[in-house]
């Protein structure tokens, strides 16, 4: 299991995930974000979009090596997660 799966579920089961690009998009404004990450078939005007505000707002950004519904089992969810921020302050 790679580190940022290790971490997407650590974090899940803390409650501290974000999941979907509108919640993400708003979250971003708030600054209250540690991380973000999208699936590997995440939209690329989308992912301009979230890299650009993201890089305004100093949040670290990763691709999952995986597709959406891969990202989904990994968050114990039963439909596809393109996108999830890990909520929390910057170090």
């Amino acid at each position: 299991m790679t580190d940022l799966t290790k971490l997407i579920k650590r974090k899940m089961r803390e409650k501290n995930v974000i999941l979907g690009y509108n919640k993400v998009m708003k979250a971003i404004k708030t600054k209250q974000l540690q991380t973000i990450i999208y699936a590997t078939n995440f939209p690329k005007e989308k992912l301009k979009i979230v890299k650009h505000n993201a890089r305004i707002g100093g949040i670290e950004v990763k691709e999952y090596s995986k597709d959406s519904v891969e990202l989904g089992l990994v968050c114990g969810k039963p439909f596809a997660v393109s996108i999830l921020a890990i909520k929390g302050s910057k170090k």
